[in-house]
C-alpha cells in the first residue's frame, strides 16, 4: 500500500464529504478510492469513516487522525513547490491571519494585484482580533502588533500612525481640546476601545517633543471591540476617537471626521510578519511576505 497516497484519498473523502465526489476530484473510480481508504484501515487498524447506502461519516478516530495528516500534507505540498516547478508560480491555499481593520483597510483592497500574479493560490484571510495559534491550527502566517511570541518567525513590515478625531457636529458642540487632558478635565466623550478576548481597554497614547502622555482614566459613554464599528461610532457623533490613521483617513478627507491633537501624535505603530518555523522555505509564504512588506499603507509618511 502506497501510505501517503492512501492518506490524501482519505482527506478527500472528508473534504468532499463522501466517495462519489472525492473519487470525481480525484478522476479515480469509486471503488478504487473505496479500496484505499480500507486498505487504510486495516492498516491503522481503526474504523475511520462509517458508511451507510445513503451518506459517509466521519468517525471520532477519523477526524483525529485526519485533523494531524491533513498538516502534514499541506506541508509536503509546500516543500515540494519550493523544490520543484512551482517555485515561481506557487499554488495550493495560503492562509493568513489578521484583524479587522488591516483586513479590511489594507490587504482587502490591495488583494486584487496579488491574487492576478499569483492565480493559483488561494488565500483564505482568517479576521478576527483574537491571537490564533498558528502551529495548532495550520495557519501558515499572521499579521501582528507584536513580535514577542519565541515559537513563531517574525519580521517588521512596516509602521502605521494614529489618529485623534471626532466629527464635526461633537467638536461644534464640545469643542476641540487643545491638550490632550483636557480630554479628561473638560470631561469629553471618548469611544473606548476594547479586546473581547480580554477586556483590556486600549489607552489613550500621545507624544510631543519626546514626552510621553497615557490617558486611562477617560470618560468612556461607549465602548466597542470591533474596529470598523470604532469608526461608526465616530461617525455617528458619539465622542472622541482614537484609532489607526487608514482607518479614518477616507472620512477625514471627506470631511466627515476632524483630526484633533495633531501634534500629539504617538510613534506609529509596528506592525510584523509571524509564520511557524516549518513555514521558513515555503514558496507561497515567501511571495506573500515580498508582496505585503511593500505595500504602501504599511510604509505611512508623518
Amino acid at each position: 500500500m502506497d501510505h501517503l497516497q492512501a492518506i490524501r484519498i482519505f482527506a478527500r473523502v472528508v473534504e468532499t464529504g463522501g466517495f462519489g465526489r472525492a473519487a470525481q476530484s480525484l478522476q479515480m473510480p469509486n471503488a478504487t478510492v473505496s479500496k484505499w481508504v480500507k486498505s487504510l484501515e486495516d492498516h491503522l487498524g481503526v474504523k475511520l469513516l462509517e458508511r451507510s447506502t445513503r451518506s459517509v461519516n466521519v468517525t471520532t478516530d477519523g477526524t483525529a487522525y485526519y485533523e494531524r495528516t491533513r498538516h502534514l500534507l499541506s506541508e509536503l505540498d509546500d516543500i515540494e513547490a519550493t523544490l520543484g516547478r512551482d517555485r515561481a508560480s506557487p499554488r495550493g491555499v495560503l492562509r493568513v491571519d489578521t484583524g479587522g481593520s488591516t483586513a479590511s483597510g489594507i490587504l482587502i483592497p490591495a488583494l486584487p494585484e496579488f491574487c492576478a500574479r499569483y492565480p493559483d493560490l488561494q488565500v483564505r484571510l482568517s479576521v478576527t482580533d483574537r491571537t490564533a495559534d498558528l502551529i495548532a491550527e495550520n495557519i501558515d502566517c499572521a499579521i501582528r502588533s507584536t513580535a514577542d511570541d519565541p515559537a513563531l518567525v517574525t519580521h517588521a513590515i512596516g509602521s502605521l500612525r494614529w489618529t485623534t478625531c471626532a466629527s464635526p457636529a461633537y467638536l461644534a458642540e464640545h469643542g476641540a481640546p487643545l491638550h490632550p487632558r483636557q480630554i479628561v478635565d473638560d470631561r469629553h466623550a471618548v469611544v473606548g476601545y476594547f479586546s473581547a478576548s480580554s477586556g483590556f481597554v486600549q489607552p489613550l497614547h500621545f507624544l510631543k517633543d519626546g514626552e510621553p502622555l497615557v490617558l486611562d482614566n477617560v470618560r468612556n459613554t461607549v465602548m466597542v471591540s470591533e474596529s470598523n464599528a470604532h469608526l461608526a461610532t465616530a461617525l455617528a457623533g458619539l465622542g472622541i476617537v482614537h484609532t489607526l490613521d487608514f482607518m479614518v483617513r477616507p472620512a477625514v478627507e471627506r470631511g466627515d471626521l476632524v483630526p484633533i491633537l495633531t501634534d500629539w501624535r504617538p510613534e506609529p505603530l509596528q506592525v510584523y510578519l509571524a509564520y511557524p518555523p516549518s513555514r521558513r522555505y515555503s514558496t507561497k509564504l515567501r511571495v506573500f511576505a515580498d508582496w505585503v512588506s511593500q505595500l504602501g499603507a504599511l510604509h505611512e509618511t508623518p
